[in-house]
C-alpha cells in the first residue's frame, strides 16, 4: 500500500483529499504547515507527497526545495490556488513532478497521483470491467454488449467512480464530492441526473437504487 504525505493547510480540502485517497487504497498523513511536513519525511517512508505552495510559515517552495536535497526520487504533486504561468515553472524547475490548481475534480488528481507512482506499481489498467460492460479509460467510451458509447467528460467520471467500485453503496455526497469537486453542492440532484444519463447508455440493471444510501454498480 502506497503512503501518501498530504500537505494542506486548508482544513477542508486536506479532508476531502485525504477520504478520497483512503477510498482508493492508500494510507495518508496531513500536514497543516511545511515544517510539520518536513519532520514527517525525515521520520517516515512516503511514496508520495501532495504538497500546497501557499503555506503558513515555509512555504511550499521552501519545502519542495529541502525535499529534493533529502529525498531527491520522492514524487512531488504541487497542489495550489496559483495558476500563473510564472508559478507554474517555478513549481516545476523546482523540482515538482506534476502540477494541478484549485478548484480541481479529485478523479484529476487521483489519475496524477497513479500515474507518479507507476514506477513502483503495477501498470494501471487500459479497460475495466464488470460482467459484459467495460469502460475504455484511454478512449473514455463505454463497452455493453459489444456495442460501444460515447461518454461525457461527467459521465465519463462518474462511470469510472462506479466501475472501481463495484458493488460497493456510495452516497450521492462520495459521488458528488469524487466527481464534481469539493466544492460541491450537497443539496444538488445533479448525481440523480447523470445516474439516469448512464442508465441509459450502460442499462437501467446496472446501476442500482438503494433508498435512504445511494447507488450500487452491479457486477
Amino acid at each position: 500500500m502506497s503512503r501518501i504525505l498530504i500537505v494542506e493547510d486548508e482544513t477542508r480540502i486536506a479532508s476531502f483529499v485525504e477520504k478520497g485517497l483512503k477510498a482508493n487504497g492508500f494510507a495518508t498523513r496531513v500536514a497543516g504547515d511545511g515544517e510539520s511536513a518536513l519532520g514527517l519525511v525525515r521520520a517516515g517512508e512516503y511514496d508520495l507527497v501532495i504538497l500546497d505552495i501557499g503555506l503558513p510559515g515555509i512555504d511550499g517552495f521552501q519545502v519542495l526545495e529541502e525535499l529534493r536535497q533529502k529525498r531527491p526520487a520522492l514524487p512531488v504533486v504541487i497542489l495550489t490556488a496559483r495558476d500563473s504561468v510564472g508559478d507554474t515553472v517555478a513549481g516545476l524547475e523546482g523540482g515538482a513532478d506534476d502540477y494541478i490548481t484549485k478548484p480541481f475534480r479529485f478523479e484529476e488528481l487521483l489519475a496524477r497521483v497513479r500515474l507518479r507512482l507507476r514506477g513502483s506499481r503495477p501498470a494501471e489498467p487500459t479497460v475495466l470491467e464488470a460482467g459484459d460492460v467495460a469502460l475504455d479509460l484511454r478512449t473514455r467510451q463505454a463497452i455493453v454488449d459489444g456495442a460501444t458509447f460515447d461518454l461525457s467528460a461527467r459521465e465519463f467520471a462518474l462511470a469510472e467512480v462506479f466501475f472501481r467500485h463495484p458493488g460497493q453503496v456510495l452516497s450521492r455526497e462520495q459521488l458528488l464530492s469524487q466527481v464534481w469537486g469539493y466544492d460541491f453542492d450537497p443539496g444538488s440532484n445533479v448525481v440523480d441526473v447523470y445516474v439516469g444519463y448512464l442508465r441509459k447508455k450502460l442499462g437501467k440493471r446496472r446501476i442500482a437504487s438503494v433508498r435512504g444510501m445511494g447507488y450500487r454498480f452491479e457486477r
